[in-house]
């Protein structure tokens, strides 16, 4: 089940669509989905939550909190709406095509994919490229 939350005035176009091409990417990667809740919220939402709980005075566009067992995907993904048109704006990419590649990023860190490297970070947007031409 994927679940999507609105703590600003956004809301995702598309859900249903959105909700499958994300139960998808998990079953591709060979997992399968518990429950995912999105929560789209602001710069401000977002800060609190990075200093409370990963102690980082930091803006940032997600936060994902894994609960997954296994294979068995579960968790809380909270996406800055703000941070998201920024970064599509510094990139010169279309809105819409940078929340997704956020949304499917918090998935793809559940499937065991990281970025802290710059040879994980390659491999991860490689990932999300792959995955953003899959979406329908």
């Amino acid at each position: 089940m994927i679940n999507f939350n609105y703590e600003t005035d956004f809301n995702l176009d598309a859900e249903n669509e959105i909700s499958k091409w994300i139960t998808n990417t998990i079953a591709s990667e060979n997992y399968k989905l518990e429950e995912i809740n999105y929560v789209f919220c602001d710069d401000e939402y977002l800060h609190k939550l990075n200093v409370e709980f990963l102690d980082h005075d930091t803006l940032t566009d997600i936060i994902s909190f894994d609960y997954s067992i296994g294979k068995l995907i579960q968790g809380d993904i909270f996406i800055s709406v703000e941070r998201v048109i920024d970064n599509a704006n510094e990139y010169s990419v279309p809105f819409e095509e940078e929340i997704k590649r956020v949304i499917i990023h918090g998935v793809l860190h559940y499937c065991g994919y990281k970025d802290k490297s710059d040879e994980e970070a390659k491999i991860m947007r490689e990932k999300e490229n792959f995955y953003l031409k899959q979406f329908k």
